[in-house]
């Protein structure tokens, strides 16, 4: 099933579009039965989940941190994750260059824009992400190679299709000046109006692996 649902999805997706399989509280079993379809991006919120499952699993797939990142628990995947999706305050960036630094790597992040009406959602405004934009010379281990959003929870098609518009044209706005290139908004149940608003990088879970067991 596993297997059927990603080869949909994916042939589903326009060029271009980066599909991240979101594995998070899903076990080893799964992950690999993804992985034998060639698929090797998968995206994990909770550090000691994504840390055993690094060392257990195949070294070649691509380790996509999306959840919201404490500044304490960056040295645990500093030297190994690929992208670190969450990036929502200057301190958080500056912790991830030092602790990139000691890995001897460069650390590509993506930063993590407000758009939700919702007040609950993590998220930098304009103005923080400008002034994180305006010191990136000061973190040489860091590279911010793109923006990254959610929209409120809703059915509201519209409302989702407004915030995804709004992330859309702040990346447009900064991605000459930055060498910004990823645009990642989008999971299960609206990435394809985020694919129509702009969208180069989709976070999918459920719509791959069933319903999550948080029990």
């Amino acid at each position: 099933m596993i297997q059927e649902n990603l080869k949909k999805i994916k042939s589903s997706l326009p060029q271009g579009v980066t599909l991240v399989a979101v594995s998070k509280t899903k076990p080893n079993g799964d992950i690999l039965e993804a992985y034998e379809t060639g698929h090797r991006i998968f995206g994990e919120n909770k550090v000691q989940e994504l840390t055993s499952k690094y060392e257990e699993l195949p070294k070649d797939i691509e380790w996509h941190m999306i959840g919201h990142l404490q500044r304490n628990k960056v040295k645990y995947i500093a030297p190994f994750v690929k992208l670190i999706h969450g990036v929502d305050s200057l301190r958080l960036l500056k912790e991830i260059n030092k602790q990139a630094k000691k890995a001897e790597r460069v650390q590509d992040v993506l930063l993590q824009m407000h758009i939700a009406e919702e007040s609950t959602k993590f998220g930098l405004d304009e103005n923080e992400l400008k002034e994180i934009l305006e010191q990136l010379d000061e973190f040489p281990h860091v590279r911010v190679i793109g923006l990254m959003g959610m929209a409120t929870f809703t059915d509201d098609k519209a409302k989702i299709a407004r915030e995804f518009s709004l992330l859309a044209s702040i990346f447009e706005k900064y991605k000459r000046d930055y060498q910004l290139t990823t645009l990642s908004m989008g999971m299960s149940g609206d990435y394809p109006i985020a694919i129509e608003n702009g969208s180069n990088m989709i976070r999918v879970g459920s719509s791959i692996f069933g319903e999550r067991n948080y029990g």
